[in-house]
């Protein structure tokens, strides 16, 4: 076979959660244009109508389902959604999460430490136990977990430390169910972010916009990424070019953890 046919997602499904916007919509994009059919889920059903219009604009194959994962009650509501109505999943990418709060420990209530741990964690698990264990059977599937580098590193300036010990788990589980699914030709892996230009991080920057320098400059590359710079990472993960790549996290952040 020849190397770029590796990349060929023709007769794939996928599911992006998260998928509207930034790196997820960029992501629906790579796999699209590899062949794949995808369904994106978000919280917001005006982003989801813009996304689904712009990318099949581009004569991509793309639908849509609303969901607010951060409510483990609706993830599993997806799960039953995509089980009856859009099986089978070959592709499985957790894309959803943020942190959403800048609270630190000791102010922080229990109530919001539960919210990011669900919106980063638990909607992860409850889909990889739903969606993946249907791989099973037919002995083939691609997990993808979005992590962050906040899994392996804590930020200065964050508070809370709810998103840094979800994103933690959200490794350790990647490796894990590696383990576990592996002799089911089953792949779980991880990518883990560093700083991208996603629409989350402009509103930090409109709200402080010194923050935009400031953390360029602690980048080696000396710049944010551009989200659509995570597509050919996800798009090597889903395909048959990474089958021998599992449990793995792989950092992609302009050398951010370098300094």
């Amino acid at each position: 076979m020849a190397v770029l046919d590796l990349f060929n997602l023709s007769g794939r499904r996928a599911l992006i959660t998260g998928g509207s916007r930034g790196l997820g919509l960029e992501m629906a994009r790579a796999l699209g244009e590899a062949g794949a059919e995808v369904i994106i889920s978000g919280s917001n059903h005006d982003h989801l109508a813009r996304a689904c219009e712009d990318l099949c604009s581009e004569d991509l194959h793309v639908s849509s389902i609303q969901a607010d994962l951060s409510s483990p009650n609706q993830a599993e509501r997806l799960c039953e959604i995509i089980l009856r109505d859009h099986a089978p999943i070959d592709i499985l990418i957790n894309n959803v999460g943020g942190r959403r709060l800048n609270t630190p420990t000791e102010n922080l209530d229990l109530k919001d430490w539960q919210r990011i741990i669900d919106l980063n964690l638990t909607q992860a698990f409850l889909l990889t136990k739903h969606l993946g264990a249907a791989m099973i059977p037919r002995k083939w599937g691609r997990i993808i977990n979005i992590a962050s580098i906040n899994a392996l590193w804590p930020g200065k300036a964050m508070r809370g430390r709810s998103y840094e010990t979800a994103k933690a788990a959200l490794t350790m589980f990647t490796k894990a169910v590696a383990a576990d699914w592996a002799v089911h030709g089953i792949t779980v892996n991880a990518i883990a972010p560093g700083p991208f230009l996603t629409d989350a991080n402009r509103r930090w920057i409109g709200e402080r916009p010194e923050f935009e320098g400031e953390v360029a400059s602690s980048i080696p590359m000396g710049r944010w990424g551009r989200p659509e710079e995570i597509g050919p990472l996800a798009l090597y993960l889903a395909s048959e070019a990474s089958s021998y790549m599992t449990g793995s996290v792989l950092v992609i952040d302009g050398g951010r953890l370098l300094w």
